[in-house]
This record gives structure tokens, C-alpha cells and sequence, in this order.
């Protein structure tokens, strides 16, 4: 017997759990592309999304996936032989360097390990051993979502100045925007990319960049642009299809305009509370358990710890096993452990991670916990005890 049966529970880290909200809102006939409801809906929509990424700059929306706004955001502030400095904390940063590599860019990259974010006093002293500053972007990753960690974006930005140097500094969001905080223009970044699958709660098919007035001019120096990837005519469209390069993504909209609204309802300082307290609920979990058994966090330390997974060690010979079991007995699957090759005596296969991100409550993330307490059991994995007592006592100090 399995008691798998019922709402499968995915707690990865993206897509996210959509609301019914969203799944309603897109659940409609076609409408018309040219001019009328819809494109008055996606011109009311800028003005809340640049609310999440707190900007008043632009934004540009494409029909792709995190790797689609990877390319978009260099397509637009570099040229072939361009210099570019990525600051890379897991997977992700080492991925949009691979794109900018693959257009021509010369990048530079800075590796700082897999348990561990960006060290902001490294980055000055690379550039300011760059006088003639060739370096013209910079890039790094809010929430690398294979490690878990998280990288202070203000820091970054003051080591930058700090330095004197001109170089753009733009900042991967796809995993955490409308989860951990952002403050676009207070802290300092010039381009800030993001999808629609994660913490915009909205199924994948959406890209976004939002940049400034410094990433404008940038754009002006470059001499060729895609049709599809310039941002130009995205972030200031004279006609409706502009916004698309062509036919509008339109049910997505649809679902995105109901995600904002579902946002800007319970505020966004709100829906970082939320996310942090969740995100605790989980740690003090996850604490517990690591007291009596091989289970222990990527991120040591909470303070750099992401509010939307949580990657956790347990050891290659149980991770398959526990991830196995909590899809097929009991409805849930987690994430999957990725890149995570390269730790001294580790592989991904022993890792799992939790998502706490996006359309998610107390009910669903103590529901996860405590099918993962239950695959423990079953599977004889050893343990620390009191995680669900421990995680229900952080629910109820709110």
C-alpha cells in the first residue's frame, strides 16, 4: 500500500506550487493580440512588477526561461571581446558565464567554492587591479539554487565603488525574486534578471530584465542587437506586439497578472517575512536532525542561507533512497541535488533539497517535514529527534 495517492506535493525549486488563482486566470479562450483588454492588462502590469524588484528603471519581458534572460542581459550590454567578471557561488553563476562565453564575451570568472558567497573584498582588489577598466560587467547570483546560498547584492555594489570602477553590475534573481529581499535601485544594481517560475509563482515560460538608466546608455554603445533580444523596444514599446517581438505569451500573462495582484495584496514586505519565517521552520527542522545522523546543511551559516531552498546533505548512499521513497510512498518529491561534484569526498546524489518558495504556507512546509521525518524512519536512516516539534515551535512565534 502507498499513501502517495491524492495531490502530488512537488517541494523543488521550481516551478513552484501555482495557485489556483493563477491556474483559474489562465484557464480562458484565446483573446485578441493586436489591441483591446489584453494590452491594456500587460500596461498595467509593468508598474507592479518593477514594484517586486523595487526600480524605477525598465523592464523587459521575454517568452524564455532563466537561460533565455541570461543571454538577453548580455546581448544588450556587451559586444563580442567584451570583458566580463562573473562571480560564481554554485552552478548558476558558472551558467550565465557559459552564455556570455558562447556570444563571444571574454569572461573572467571568480570561483568562490560551493559553501560560500561572494566575497565582496575579493572583488575589490581584482578591480582595482584593473585601472584601464576593461572589466564593463559584472555578474553575480542573488540565490545560487543548487548551493542555497545567498550573496549580499549592497555589498557587492560598495566594493565595486569602492574600487572606482565603472563596470555595470547585474544580478541574477531567478531563484529568489518575490522570496528573499531585493532592493534593485537602493543596493545598487544596474541589471536584475528573474523568471516567471519561482517566486512570481506563474508556470515557466516567462524571462525578465530589469535594468537602469546606466544599462541603458551601456546599450547605446552597442552596435548590433538580435531583434528578439533587444530590450529597447520591450521596455518602450510604440505598439502592443513590440512588448513580444511578435504574439504575446498571452495566457501566461494572464497568470502572471493574477501572481502580482496575489503579491501586492499581501505586500512584499510581507511576503519576505513570510518566506523567512518558513525558511526557519525548515533550518530548525533540519537542525534537529542533524544532531543524530549524516544529514547537515550546505550553508552553514543561517545568516547566508536563501528564504527559498535549502540544500542538505545526507550522504550518497541515502539520498537516492530518501528521495525515492517520499515521491512513491508518501506524494512529495524534493529536489534533486545539482552540482555539487566538485566537494571534496561528496556527490549531488547525496544531496536533497526543500523549497520553501513562492505559493507556499505553514501547513505545506510542516507537511513536508514531516513525510521527510517519516522516510527517515521508514528507510532506518539515523537521526536527530524533536525536528517537528522544533519546527512547529517556530510557526507558532508568529
Amino acid at each position: 500500500m502507498s499513501l502517495a495517492h491524492g495531490r502530488h506535493y512537488l517541494a523543488i525549486p521550481g516551478p513552484s506550487v501555482m495557485p489556483d488563482r493563477v491556474l483559474q486566470a489562465m484557464h480562458r479562450p484565446a483573446p485578441n493580440i493586436y489591441y483591446g483588454a489584453l494590452a491594456e492588462m500587460t500596461d498595467a502590469m509593468i508598474p507592479d512588477l518593477k514594484k517586486v524588484a523595487r526600480t524605477e528603471g525598465y523592464v523587459a519581458i521575454y517568452i524564455a526561461n532563466g537561460h533565455g534572460v541570461w543571454e538577453a542581459s548580455v546581448a544588450n550590454v556587451l559586444s563580442p571581446g567584451d570583458r566580463m567578471l562573473a562571480l560564481c557561488t554554485g552552478r548558476f553563476g558558472f551558467g550565465w558565464a557559459e552564455t556570455a562565453g558562447r556570444m563571444g564575451v571574454a569572461v573572467e570568472r571568480m570561483d568562490f567554492g560551493l559553501q560560500a558567497p561572494v566575497d565582496p573584498a575579493k572583488v575589490e582588489e581584482r578591480l582595482r587591479a584593473d585601472p584601464g577598466h576593461e572589466i564593463r560587467v559584472i555578474t553575480m547570483v542573488q540565490v545560487d539554487t543548487a548551493t542555497s546560498v545567498r550573496s549580499d547584492v549592497a555589498a557587492v555594489r560598495a566594493a565595486i565603488d569602492a574600487a572606482g570602477h565603472p563596470a555595470l553590475l547585474m544580478v541574477d534573481c531567478i531563484a529568489c525574486l518575490a522570496v528573499d529581499e531585493m532592493q534593485m535601485d537602493a543596493w545598487g544594481a544596474d541589471v536584475v534578471i528573474t523568471a516567471s517560475q519561482k517566486g512570481l509563482m506563474t508556470p515557466p515560460g516567462l524571462g525578465f530584465v530589469f535594468f537602469n538608466d546606466r544599462a541603458k546608455a551601456r546599450r547605446a554603445e552597442v552596435e548590433t542587437v538580435s531583434m528578439y533580444w533587444d530590450w529597447v523596444p520591450r521596455s518602450e514599446p510604440e505598439m502592443f506586439y513590440q512588448y513580444f517581438n511578435g504574439t504575446a505569451p498571452t495566457h501566461h500573462l494572464y497568470g502572471l497578472r493574477e501572481a502580482l495582484s496575489m503579491l501586492h495584496e499581501e505586500g512584499m514586505e510581507n511576503v519576505w517575512a513570510r518566506h523567512a519565517t518558513l525558511a526557519r521552520t525548515v533550518w530548525a527542522a533540519v537542525g534537529a536532525w542533524s544532531q543524530g545522523g549524516p544529514m547537515e546543511f550546505n550553508i552553514a551559516d543561517p545568516s547566508l542561507r536563501s528564504h527559498a531552498v535549502t540544500t542538505v546533505s545526507i550522504g550518497k548512499e541515502h539520498g537516492p533512497r530518501l528521495r525515492q521513497w517520499l515521491t512513491d510512498e508518501a506524494g512529495v518529491t524534493l529536489g534533486i541535488g545539482l552540482g555539487m561534484e566538485t566537494v571534496e569526498k561528496r556527490d549531488s546524489d547525496g544531496y536533497f533539497r526543500i523549497a520553501h518558495m513562492g505559493h507556499v504556507n505553514a501547513h505545506m512546509v510542516l507537511g513536508v517535514l514531516g513525510t521527510i521525518e517519516a522516510g527517515l524512519v521508514a528507510l532506518g536512516i539515523p537521526h536527530g529527534k524533536g525536528a517537528l516539534e522544533a519546527a512547529a515551535a517556530v510557526c507558532a512565534r508568529t
